[in-house]
């Protein structure tokens, strides 16, 4: 004899399946894991700031490259994707942006050519698979 609760049971979790697909195809974000303080020396960390650095240095307007001077606060949510909101300040280097390689920059000394930025990053991301998007960047000057 089955219990009429298994039945029950058995029918849910197509239903669950279908909404939880019908709310990620309408744009639905299914939040697994609220954000969470993460260690910012985290590999993963240091990969989403390069990323955003790099997003944000081909939208800036500046001549110069920007580069992490350090990372303040990283943390984390997991979603259909991890999402690392990522608080950094930024320092002018003396790397014009036309180089494609900026191995060799180095942040500006003369304080008067110096300018510094503290932004908050979102970035989803796969790291494992090497795919980031930036999702959100917000700068304001030091």
């Amino acid at each position: 004899m089955t219990r009429p609760w298994c039945h029950l049971l058995l029918l849910t979790i197509p239903v669950t399946l279908v909404v939880t697909t019908q709310l990620a195809a309408n744009g639905v974000k299914k939040v697994l894991s609220s954000f969470e303080p993460i260690n910012t020396s985290d590999a993963s960390v240091k990969q989403c700031a390069w990323f955003a650095v790099r997003e944000y240095n081909k939208r800036s307007d500046d001549k110069n490259v920007f580069l992490v001077a350090s990372i303040l606060q990283a943390k984390l949510q997991i979603t259909s994707h991890l999402e690392y909101l990522i608080h950094v300040q930024l320092v002018r280097s003396n790397c014009p942006k036309s180089l494609s390689n900026n191995e060799n920059c180095v942040l500006l000394k003369p304080f008067n050519l110096e300018k510094k930025m503290n932004c908050r990053f979102l970035v989803g991301a796969f790291p494992w698979k090497g795919e980031f998007t930036l999702l959100e960047k917000q700068c304001e000057d030091v």
